[in-house]
């Protein structure tokens, strides 16, 4: 069964519908994986996402912070979630594929600014956090899965504009880098983005704060792809969409995709 996934931090689902609406209808993903959607579920406009196409939807909502969702135009089932690290956000939800692939949607917390869990209980949790995933993937080896989202990690030196400048930087920092890597070796998950794209510099979040972000380009890969090694070799046709971060009204965040031959 071929599918198309996209990930995006949206920034609010409900401030950005039009963004996603023009999205879904431009790109037309099978499946939209969002993160901080800042909304109860029941707020989720899937009226307009349903007219699209979208017809299916996993969701974890909270009211003005976090959130994730999962549409689809295939048939999804809701398939859980994990309160990592006990912060009782909405940060994880899974989905279950009719043919068995899972999909985890995560939206790992950003850590702060200070990379120090002494003086910065956001960067504690954080680390927390992935310790959890990397426990969880060790108790349940994960098979036949896909997990997407805004980790707010840029591991690679050439997933950061300057390596130099962003190591003491929360997002690039050297215990973040090896937090992410155990997770992602406790579950066998293969980086896929970086499976099709394995050279070159590779962003998908440019700062509010810069004020031509294009030009300047000081940008982070803070969102990914991953799969399980069984179906990792299915998967292909990876592309970050860097003009969506240049519509009106943006997030900072542009689209990551992958498609999937199963």
């Amino acid at each position: 069964m071929p599918f198309t996934l996209a990930t995006w931090n949206i920034n609010s689902v409900r401030l950005r519908e039009g963004l996603v609406a023009r999205l879904l209808t431009e790109e037309a993903p099978d499946i939209l994986c969002l993160q901080e959607c800042k909304s109860p579920v029941e707020k989720i406009p899937m009226e307009r996402f349903r007219e699209l196409g979208y017809r299916h939807m996993v969701a974890r909502g909270q009211k003005g912070y976090n959130g994730v969702a999962i549409l689809s135009k295939l048939p999804i089932e809701d398939a859980g979630d994990k309160d990592f690290a006990a912060l009782g956000h909405a940060r994880h939800v899974a989905g279950r594929l009719e043919d068995g692939t899972t999909i985890h949607n995560f939206y790992v917390p950003a850590g702060g600014d200070k990379p120090d869990r002494a003086v910065n209980e956001k960067f504690g949790q954080k680390l927390d956090y992935l310790t959890e995933m990397r426990d969880w993937f060790h108790a349940e080896r994960p098979e036949r899965a896909i997990l997407v989202g805004d980790l707010n990690i840029a591991p690679r030196e050439d997933d950061v504009w300057s390596h130099k400048k962003m190591v003491k930087v929360v997002s690039h920092t050297p215990v973040e880098v090896e937090h992410l890597g155990a997770a992602q070796e406790a579950g066998g998950w293969v980086d896929v983005t970086r499976a099709d794209i394995p050279e070159g510099q590779l962003y998908s979040w440019w700062s509010y704060r810069s004020p031509d972000w294009d030009a300047a380009d000081k940008g982070r890969r803070l969102d990914h792809i991953w799969a399980t090694p069984d179906i990792a070799g299915a998967a292909h046709g990876s592309r970050i969409l860097r003009p969506v971060r240049g519509w009106e009204q943006p997030s900072d965040h542009a689209p990551v995709f992958a498609s999937f031959d199963l």
